[in-house]
């Protein structure tokens, strides 16, 4: 999957294109839209929290950057004690504690912090422009800027977002 942003300039173009892309089969639950604090969004699909906050980011970087860690860990206790009877199950065991360990702590710290890719959008989104996301896969990317820019030609396509996880 893919994230497409888009800044639209009002409500109304922001409703028209929403169903376009259900009548283009997108699912609602891959459309995300922001606006500015207070601005009421009527039936529009709003961002949620894992739009809006950087915990997927960070919960992949912390996930990684524990695991090897730990690994690093592991391989230094084995290096130390030097009994290669426990040596996988050391190894094992520290990765996956590292894992845990800096998944559980960026997490936190990524749910208190603004999405990094809604950032340079903020200015914008602050001026009274909404911030559509759309996740599509792969294939379907140019498709949907097309659908978009056809019919709302005042759409700004923002680019896309390299990969977006599936689980969200």
């Amino acid at each position: 999957m893919k994230r497409i942003y888009f800044l639209i300039p009002n409500i109304e173009i922001a409703k028209k294109i929403v169903d376009e892309l259900l009548l283009e089969r997108i699912d609602v639950g891959h459309l995300h839209v922001m606006a500015k604090r207070g601005v009421p969004m009527d039936n529009l699909p709003e961002a949620g929290f894992l739009q809006k906050s950087d915990f997927i980011p960070a919960l992949e970087q912390g996930l990684t950057l524990g695991a090897f860690t730990g690994l690093i860990s592991g391989v230094v206790a084995l290096a130390l004690v030097g009994s290669p009877i426990m040596a996988g199950g050391t190894i094992l065991a520290t990765s996956l504690a590292g894992a845990l360990f800096g998944a559980l702590m960026s997490s936190m710290i990524g749910i208190s912090t603004r999405n990094r890719q809604i950032q340079k959008f903020s200015e914008a989104i602050e001026k009274g422009d909404f911030l559509m996301m759309i996740d599509v896969p792969k294939l379907r990317v140019e498709d949907v800027e097309q659908v978009v820019l056809k019919h709302h030609p005042e759409a700004k396509c923002e680019g896309t977002e390299p990969t977006i996880p599936a689980f969200p």
